[in-house]
């Protein structure tokens, strides 16, 4: 920004407005002196009536343009619609002006002078409004120029978008890219629109920088195509907002977004079964636990959607609950949903508090998503671990069962199956917990205190869902790649080898709602989720995408490199999603079902009274003894606290 224009911008509005004003005036005056030179040759003052002319043109153009709104509009941000109101504005002033001529019939004023000085008018005051656009708009901008930009996609998005770009001036835009044969070759404001085909060579000699996919509505099929196509190229790729969020038609460079979660996976997310959806919600009391998490915030947009009576939000984090209830009253009034949203402030190992907002709400149907996921954390932290997903888990079941809750899921992890670390081992003891509740007409809970009582009748079909890593969530590895990639690298991978399964958050939202709908009693539901992906060849496609070159042995001039950290404490290589063969089929094509073993209540709730009486004690030996000896799979061995807070 130069020094000319900075003390420009600070001046008020209104005295911004008087500038434009004093403006139009002069240029009136100097529009009808050319005039009066061009029509008699006169460049002198003028003489006896053509004064009159001089004092009728601004007053005229001043009281015209004002009711017509040319001094509202702001001078960087006009374009073409602006430019036609002030032509609508000087026309009008030239019929008047024209008419008021002929009526005066002034001495030494020559009618064509009507016609010669509006023609002259629009085009000074025209000309200054563009002038003014170009170099305010160009002096504003803070990032002038950036980048090179080609535009993926010649339709209506991206005609928006270039005509955002030629305001802000952040980027050169240099032309267009589209997959219509009948689009290529041609040209949209002076700019080529290319093939596909034609992107790697126009790429290297353009010197493009950036590519933005503005095709807002394109499947995500076709998308994936595209992105792998550029992903081989020097360049940083973007998008776009979803075609709802240019609805209202403005476009902004602040609108570019970084590819979608769904485009890094490179997979179409799984389509949701819409009545498996609505079966356990619609009209119904629901509540969710862990509700202000990654994966309980979700299942409560989704199920507020799907029309419940009552939606009752669980949480012990108290901003996560203010966020969460915060954002779904909003969207209950933006979708004028006739739903009471309550939040509840407790937490899941206070089994009192739960069975009192059990017994107050009388919930039909819960989502268990409260639970400490984070491997290396819960790994140094094995007692809160065990007491927050085993006997939290424990609570919530046991309340929902005295209060007669008709269909209680249990949200689980990949981890669960043969898993080398806690927080693992202690997912699969609550999916334990759920599976010998289930077996049983009837509990005893006071085998717990082993002080058995009268038996609890068993009305709940209970149900876990086990799913991969959740591409977005807290913990998850590509916010933490985003943050390393902006910082400039490196980008750290535990082990060139180790694999994950991966989801994103609506798609495990949904899963988790389709299951509990399918659910009899005791399954666990697991998603086909195809082929695990190396976690290094994710980091790759990410440095790529963003236009960047992996810095390694082949290319030591690379921008980024990857570097190995090695495997933290209780980590695999590999995850799981069943512990046994030959899953079940399910009513949805990609969601399958597995009974696996387990022990039953008589037997197991002596096992839990020991492991809450260590995990009570913080007797990290017994807790993992425990759990070796419950958990198919579990071999951790007893790791020292301060190196695990180190890699944590």
């Amino acid at each position: 920004m130069n020094k000319l224009t900075v003390p420009l911008l600070a001046l008020p509005r209104s005295t911004k407005r008087l500038v434009v004003v004093a403006l139009d005036l002069v240029l009136s005056l100097v529009s009808v002196w050319v005039a009066f030179y061009l029509r008699i040759d006169q460049a002198g003052l003028p003489m006896q009536q053509q004064k009159y002319v001089y004092l009728l043109a601004p007053l005229l153009a001043f009281p015209l343009f004002v009711r017509l709104g040319l001094y509202r509009a702001i001078f960087r941000y006009t374009g073409l619609a602006a430019l036609a109101s002030t032509a609508k504005a000087v026309g009008l002033y030239g019929i008047l002006f024209f008419g008021a001529l002929v009526l005066l019939k002034l001495e030494g004023v020559p009618r064509s002078v009507g016609l010669i000085q509006p023609m002259l008018f629009l085009l000074l005051v025209g000309a200054s409004r563009a002038l003014a656009r170009f170099w305010l708009a160009g002096s504003y901008s803070t990032f002038r120029q950036e980048g090179r930009l080609l535009i993926y996609g010649a339709g209506e998005a991206g005609v928006q978008t270039a005509s955002a770009l030629a305001v802000t001036r952040q980027f050169v835009l240099l032309g267009f890219i589209d997959d219509d044969p009948a689009k290529v070759g041609r040209t949209i404001n002076g700019l080529d629109i290319l093939s596909p085909d034609d992107v790697p060579d126009a790429a290297e000699r353009m010197g493009v920088t950036d590519i933005l996919l503005a095709m807002p509505s394109l499947g995500r099929v076709r998308r994936n195509d595209i992105i792998a196509k550029l992903s081989g190229l020097p360049v940083h790729v973007r998008t776009l907002p979803s075609m709802v969020d240019l609805a209202s038609g403005r476009v902004t460079i602040r609108d570019f977004q970084e590819l979608d979660l769904e485009d890094l996976l490179g997979r179409a997310p799984v389509p949701p079964d819409e009545a498996l959806l609505a079966r356990n919600l619609s009209g119904k009391t629901v509540l969710v636990t862990g509700a202000g998490g990654s994966i309980g915030s979700e299942l409560c947009r989704q199920i507020l959607m799907e029309k419940p009576l009552r939606l009752v939000l669980l949480e012990h984090n108290e901003f996560g609950l203010y966020t969460v209830h915060n954002e779904l009253e909003g969207l209950r009034a933006e979708h004028d949903l006739h739903v009471e949203v309550i939040p509840v402030l407790a937490s899941v190992s206070n089994l009192a508090r739960l069975r009192e907002i059990c017994q107050l709400y009388q919930p039909a149907t819960v989502y268990h998503a409260a639970a400490y996921k984070h491997v290396p954390l819960v790994e140094c932290n094995p007692s809160e671990g065990v007491l927050n997903n085993v006997f939290g888990t424990l609570n919530m079941a046991r309340a929902a069962m005295e209060s007669e809750v008709e269909y209680f899921v249990l949200v689980s992890t990949d981890k669960a199956v043969r898993p080398t670390n806690v927080m693992g081992a202690s997912k699969r003891m609550a999916e334990l917990v759920l599976q010998a509740l289930s077996a049983s007409p009837a509990l005893d809970f006071g085998l717990l205190d082993g002080t058995p009582g009268n038996p609890v009748r068993n009305r709940t079909v209970f149900a876990m869902v086990r799913f991969g890593n959740v591409l977005g969530s807290s913990g998850s590895v590509v916010p933490l790649f985003r943050r390393q990639l902006s910082e400039g690298g490196p980008l750290t991978v535990t082990h060139e080898e180790v694999t994950r399964y991966f989801m994103t958050i609506p798609e495990a939202a949904q899963l988790v709602l389709q299951a509990g709908a399918m659910a009899h009693g005791g399954e666990v539901f697991v998603l086909d989720m195809g082929q695990s992906v190396k976690i290094v060849d994710l980091a790759r496609r990410m440095i790529q995408l963003s236009g960047l070159t992996v810095r390694d042995e082949q290319n030591p001039g690379g921008d980024v490199e990857i570097r190995i950290s090695g495997l933290r404490p209780g980590e695999k290589l590999y995850e799981e999603l069943l512990i046994g063969d030959n899953p079940e089929t399910t009513a949805h094509e990609r969601i399958m079902k597995a009974r696996e073993e387990f022990v039953p209540w008589s037997e197991f709730a002596p096992v839990l009274m020991r492991m809450r009486r260590v995990a009570e004690h913080n007797d990290e030996a017994s807790i993992k003894d425990i759990l070796g000896q419950q958990v198919q799979g579990y071999g951790a061995q007893v790791v020292d606290t301060a190196t695990n807070a180190a890699v944590a």
